[in-house]
């Protein structure tokens, strides 16, 4: 090959690998961490955790192509050192770039009547979370059906 077409391989490889995301791919699976903050990707549930408080996204987060989300979820914001529940209905959003993930937590507290914020925190994937006394679920469960509330493993 002359160096002509190996460059134009090697550079349309790059531009692949640091392109924008195909919108819908999901969330990598893994676990990413940061300073009070955690998230448990897997393939039926996205657990997240800021500081003593959790929820959960049902299945795989969709990212678009830009590296954004905004999904439904549910949050418990009594969390710690005893799950005191309910389970909130809540909205997550936030970007990824590259490995880092910065998310935000909107819970409807509808035992207030309260909507309560909770971030912007960034985690990265592979990094452990830094929780501190707040101890991280390790393999997250949804409710079995709509209004259920088990407790998670920890």
């Amino acid at each position: 090959m002359n160096r002509r077409v190996v460059a134009l391989v090697w550079l349309a490889g790059a531009c692949a690998t640091g392109a924008s995301r195909i919108p819908g791919d999901p969330l990598d699976l893994g676990t990413y961490g940061g300073d009070r903050a955690g998230v448990i990707a897997t393939d039926s549930v996205t657990h997240v955790h800021i500081g003593c408080t959790f929820g959960d996204i049902p299945g795989r987060v969709p990212i678009d192509a830009k590296g954004r989300f905004a999904i439904a979820g549910s949050f418990i914001l009594k969390a710690f050192p005893v799950v005191m529940g309910p389970r909130l209905p809540a909205q997550f959003s936030g970007r990824l770039v590259g490995r880092s993930l910065s998310i935000s937590v909107a819970v409807n507290d509808t035992t207030t009547g309260k909507v309560v914020s909770l971030g912007p925190v960034t985690v990265v994937l592979g990094q452990p979370p830094q929780l501190g006394p707040c101890p991280i679920c390790r393999v997250p469960k949804m409710p079995a059906a709509p209004g259920g509330s088990p407790a998670p493993d920890r």
